[in-house]
């Protein structure tokens, strides 16, 4: 492309500093480094980590900053040495890397990636441990090594997936967060298997993402928790075949689901990150053998506890980043089921807008009708 090796500006949604609305602002984008990709992102979702980020409950919030980072886009140019990818390639950017070679990916027991986190980490990128965004030579951190509120960015090779050209951008950009968290859990964490009894707590995309992969699994029993009955209609559609709204009962919410499944349920998700949810996520397993997965993140400096008898009696408490899935190599397995209806995708987005309106898109999502919103980024 023209711009190849050239400084790109564009716009992009800036978070000046937390709980301050987003500022749309025209951002110098560097050209990629060696191992390193710049993406013409089309297509990005928000998710909750977002917000989460920007309500300043994270450890590693950095500020000023470009948030994002569930999104599509296509490859404008690529680094030295960068062999994966090309320009035109249609990607999905990956917070959670995969490079092959680390410890990580060797040891062939998680999806985590040692390789650029040091850097991600804390905004940057690894070759030089500086920015490739700036606003009149200002550095504007970046984040989860992905940065998708803008019209361009700059990725790790590790941090990119190559996906059928075929897939609709608009829709497939949420396989790079949310949805195959919840598949994931399910899938390759918990591995749930069929006639099973499941209880999700949390309804929004990831807790009905579980559902979904929970129904493929053929649970016999998908009990859906959340204080917003509203939610239940939806929630069936996904496979939830019970609803709980704990502002209906007196008794402990653990207690409840115990009661309701002769002894507790086989398998739990926690998609909310409250950590006295992840405490009742855990109780209201089987004893003997319920497992409970911690998909939600909870707030800085938050601790989780329960008796230690909970888990001397055999229950099992795990935790799951980005669903177990290794990026790079899953990612585009996802978006073939996608394309053969195997999995849902479009069912998710309740609202598209564009990127100039992502102050109204954070409103919506906390507004509790709101699943996905997908911006556009186009000015």
């Amino acid at each position: 492309m023209a711009t190849q090796g050239q400084v790109i500006t564009c716009k992009a949604a800036v978070a000046w500093e937390p709980n301050k609305p987003l500022v749309i602002e025209d951002v110098q984008v560097a050209p990629p480094q060696a191992g390193e990709v710049r993406v013409k992102i089309l297509y990005t979702a928000l998710c909750h980590t977002d917000a989460y980020t920007w309500g300043g409950k994270d450890p590693e919030g950095l500020f000023p900053c470009i948030l994002g980072h569930e999104a599509a886009g296509i490859v404008e140019s690529v680094g030295e040495g960068v062999t994966d990818v090309q320009a035109g390639d249609h990607v999905i950017p990956c917070y959670q890397a995969e490079c092959g070679e680390c410890k990580f990916c060797k040891s062939g027991k998680t999806n985590l990636c040692g390789k650029v986190r040091a850097a991600t980490g804390v905004g940057v990128m690894m070759s030089d441990r500086q920015s490739r965004f700036s606003i009149n030579g200002k550095p504007i951190y970046h984040f989860m090594g992905t940065s998708t509120f803008s019209q361009y960015t700059v990725v790790h090779d590790v941090s990119v997936a190559k996906i059928d050209p075929k897939a609709p951008l608009e829709k497939v950009c949420l396989l790079g967060c949310g949805v195959p968290t919840g598949l994931g859990a399910v899938w390759n964490t918990a591995k749930v298997e069929a006639g099973s009894i499941v209880a999700i707590f949390g309804l929004g995309t990831v807790g009905l993402a579980v559902a979904e992969g929970a129904k493929t699994a053929g649970a016999s029993r998908i009990i859906g928790i959340d204080i917003d009955s509203k939610k239940f209609d939806t929630a069936k559609n996904f496979g939830v075949t019970e609803f709980v709204n704990p502002k209906d009962h007196e008794k402990p919410i653990q207690q409840v689901i115990v009661d309701l499944t002769d002894g507790g349920v086989d398998y739990s998700f926690e998609c909310i990150g409250n950590v006295s949810v992840m405490r009742a996520a855990l109780e209201c397993c089987h004893k003997g053998w319920g497992t409970s997965v911690i998909v939600g993140v909870a707030a800085s400096g938050q601790e989780i506890s329960t008796r230690p008898f909970q888990l001397v009696t055999g229950r099992v408490w795990k935790g799951t980043a980005f669903g177990g899935f290794k990026s790079r190599s899953q990612v585009p397995w996802l978006v073939e089921k996608y394309l053969k209806k195997e999995i849902k995708v479009d069912e998710y987005i309740t609202h598209t807008l564009t990127l100039g309106e992502i102050n109204k898109a954070f409103d919506l999502m906390h507004e509790g009708g709101c699943l996905r919103c997908v911006l556009s980024t186009e000015a």
